[in-house]
């Protein structure tokens, strides 16, 4: 009899990514969620019973409940579970579960940068036939899909640090992008509990695990010393990136390997942080004993994850990006990248994502924002947060208003549309700037423009 997963809000796209794969290896699975979607459909797809809405009756018996930590303990379908005595897993346990299946586990952690690195290597594996299995957090647009069962071979995934649950794993190469202040709802020290996190799981790792960390991140600098193998733009690193050049194609850059040039690089990625990412990428898989030569030149026909700074279309000359930046320094390297576009002047469109991640850096936004010369501002996505007292869009801009010019656009994306739809001429360049609602723009002004 086959084992059976129950996963709650199997919509999102990190339980949709484990629920495929276990429909790939053979389990039965159902969820449920509160409303239908395209993730919804595809695991639908696959032979998943999904539910809509969240209901006892939904739950099998003897199966294994899945839930992230954004479910509570009156869950209806966690209070069935408790009931019957079944098993309740963190999402976190059943990635650990599935990572331990594989010959060779790549994971790649920290801030910034892991939905772009696990995608870039599961796509550049998969172009050279090395048949991965991966689970990441977004979609890979060549591939159409955040996760996939192939062999036991190779394991790529995407460990996410936001409730401590990194601490899990044991990737035979871990990759540790960055390390930055933030989830300040759990890590209540800011960056010092972060590192203090890290720091914790890696005393556990054994001299068989190799870890790679990015030298460009002060973050990681405070790591304890370990036997880190290391990359970045200084000479020092193991693996290095130099000579990089910028157009508005993306990059190309020299890997250097101890002082040894190995290849040149192209990308169609912008910004210093995408040559990062990339060169990330490739030494992980170096590291993993992978043949260079056999995926170099795939790199290139790499187009990004989805929302990661994605080109949505034109619409009047404009050019509209999405990315998934809800973070001061996801935004500075956003803004950057686009900022290596000459001849064009760039609107952002920030839509704040929490109110505690508002409050939390107030003042860090404003910074960045404030290099910008046009900035929309939306109301807060509260991902299920509760307001805080002074915590709100309106005298978010009134205090970004005193650095450059800026304008609150309240109500719902298409609200925010009709505001932004006169700002598009063909010198201009759009770019939603969050993780919620925001990535709808695109959608919103297309049907203005289509009405016109």
């Amino acid at each position: 009899m086959k084992e059976k997963y129950h996963f709650i809000a199997i919509g999102g796209v990190g339980m949709s990514g484990l629920a495929k794969y276990l429909l790939q290896e053979g389990f039965e699975v159902s969820g449920s969620d509160i409303c239908e979607s395209k993730y919804t459909q595809e695991v639908k797809g696959l032979g998943a019973k999904v539910y809509i809405g969240h209901n006892a009756d939904n739950v099998p018996q003897n199966s294994t409940v899945v839930a992230s930590s954004a479910i509570k303990d009156d869950n209806p379908e966690i209070v069935r579970a408790k009931e019957l005595n079944l098993p309740i897993l963190h999402r976190s346990d059943v990635l650990k579960q599935i990572s331990e299946r594989s010959k060779c586990f790549i994971g790649f952690a920290g801030t910034h940068g892991k939905t772009t690195t696990s995608g870039l290597a599961s796509y550049v594996m998969s172009k050279a036939d090395l048949e991965p299995s991966y689970v990441v957090g977004g979609i890979i647009p060549e591939l159409n899909t955040n996760a996939n069962y192939n062999s036991d071979n190779y394991f790529i995934a995407e460990l996410d640090e936001s409730d401590g649950t990194v601490v899990k794993y044991r990737p035979n190469i871990l990759v540790i992008n960055n390390l930055d202040s933030d989830h300040t709802d759990f890590y209540k020290n800011g960056l010092s509990s972060l590192v203090e996190t890290f720091d914790g799981m890696l005393e556990k790792y054994t001299r068989e695990q190799k870890i790679l960390i990015c030298t460009e991140s002060e973050g990681n600098k405070m790591l304890k010393n370990r036997n880190f193998i290391t990359y970045g733009f200084d000479k020092s690193t193991d693996y290095r990136a130099d000579n990089i050049e910028h157009s508005e194609k993306g990059s190309s850059f020299d890997i250097f390997k101890n002082g040894e040039f190995i290849v040149n690089l192209k990308i169609k990625l912008l910004g210093k942080h995408n040559v990062l990412n990339a060169l990330a990428v490739f030494a992980s898989l170096m590291e993993a004993g992978v043949d260079y030569n056999k995926i170099s030149s795939y790199f290139v026909d790499f187009t990004g994850m989805g929302r990661r700074l994605q080109y949505k279309g034109e619409i009047n000359g404009a050019a509209i990006f999405d990315d998934y930046a809800h973070h001061p320094t996801e935004i500075k390297a956003t803004l950057n990248a686009l900022s290596e576009i000459k001849n064009k002047e760039y609107i952002a469109v920030f839509q704040p994502h929490r109110y505690s991640r508002l409050q939390s850096f107030w003042n860090d936004f404003i910074l960045e924002l404030s290099n910008v010369k046009r900035v929309i501002v939306t109301d807060v996505y509260s991902a299920s947060e509760n307001e805080i007292d002074g915590i709100n869009s309106e005298k978010f801009v009134k205090d970004l208003s005193e650095k450059t010019d800026c304008v609150y656009a309240s109500g719902s994306i298409e609200d925010v549309a009709k505001v932004v739809y006169p700002y598009l001429t063909k010198d201009k360049i759009i770019v939603g700037l969050g993780a919620g609602t925001i990535t709808n723009l695109y959608k919103e002004l297309v049907k203005l423009s289509e009405s016109k």
